[in-house]
């Protein structure tokens, strides 16, 4: 009686059913964030205005990545992917003797022979290589001899951008390997397509070249650097329409070789860099959103496409997943 008992209960209990294995939800792809390019133009006493700009970049938390120069912009650009901070780069723009750039001489292919300047600039940046600066960087110039951009991201740092910055007629042409090179302003005023070479996600453009304002310019390197921005006009609009923010910090009418007005240069270019920081900020969200967007694309893709498994001698036309030879190319 007993025995049936416990048959009759066993009999009456159903067996627990095993639980369910939730699988769990695939995390966010994780992105590095975006790369801020900053590309600097040409603009010679004006470039000063480039110092202001980083600094109000960095006090505001944006810190490029890669930096791309072209005339001015070359020099203040390698400075600063040379490790130096803003305040560093305005105390030396604040000290500097315009005589000790200058070296003048009266026969040659110009007036200033540019090898003051080389030795300043590889001075500031420990006469490191391009390669060795702590920031990738690029320095345009403009080969004389086929008009053709050059970009140069490896090398003597001061001697590109002695290359970069050679005035035509002011500046005599400085000789590299085989070839001649003058001012980078002639064929890029603002180096944008440079700065995006160099790997920039978001292009910040910072443009300080003369424009034809009705005014005549003052003095010989005025006229020359307006000459050569009504010659580089519309080969800059094309390329600055590359960039994704724009800056222009309000030192049109300053001239071409006042260094007396450098603090104020510097002060424009922190006035235009804060009022620009809202689209900065924009740009970069919508740069990170397309990484997001295309990280989880190709995820998707991945978990789609199921692994290859080889055929065995017993079963050669097994295949999953595709062609497995085409996977092992």
């Amino acid at each position: 009686m007993l025995a049936l008992l416990l048959l009759a209960a066993c009999g009456g209990t159903k067996p627990e059913a095993p639980p369910q294995v939730v699988a769990p939800a695939a995390p966010d792809p994780v992105v590095p964030p975006p790369r801020i390019g900053l590309a600097l133009g040409g603009g010679a006493a004006k470039g000063f205005a480039h110092i202001g700009v980083i600094k109000m970049l960095e006090a505001n938390g944006l810190k490029p990545d890669v930096v791309a120069g072209t005339s001015a912009g070359s020099v203040v650009g390698a400075l600063y992917a040379g490790g130096m901070d803003p305040f560093q780069l305005q105390e030396k723009a604040v000290a500097l003797d315009e005589a000790s750039i200058r070296d003048v001489r009266l026969f040659g292919g110009g007036l200033v022979q540019g090898v003051a300047l080389q030795d300043y600039v590889n001075a500031q940046v420990g006469k490191r290589p391009i390669e060795r600066l702590r920031k990738p960087f690029a320095a345009v110039a403009t080969r004389l001899e086929t008009g053709e951009r050059t970009v140069f991201v490896r090398g003597n740092t001061g001697q590109a951008v002695r290359a970069s910055s050679s005035v035509p007629g002011v500046f005599e042409p400085v000789t590299i390997g085989q070839y001649q090179y003058v001012d980078g302003g002639v064929v890029s005023p603002v180096p944008v397509d440079a700065a995006r070479q160099l790997g920039a996600d978001v292009v910040i453009a910072v443009d300080i070249s003369s424009k034809a304002t009705g005014k005549r310019p003052d003095g010989m390197l005025g006229i020359v650097n307006q000459s050569i921005a009504i010659m580089g006009q519309r080969l800059g609009e094309q390329e600055l329409g590359r960039a994704d923010v724009v800056i222009r910090p309000d030192v049109l009418d300053y001239g071409s070789a006042d260094f007396t007005r450098r603090n104020q240069a510097i002060l424009e270019g922190e006035k235009a860099a804060l009022a620009a920081l809202p689209q900065i900020r924009a740009a970069l969200e919508k740069a990170k959103a397309q990484k997001l967007a295309q990280a989880a694309a190709q995820r998707q893709a991945a978990q789609a496409t199921p692994p290859c498994e080889e055929g065995s001698r017993w079963n050669p036309l097994k295949r999953k997943g595709g062609d497995c030879k085409a996977e092992k190319r």
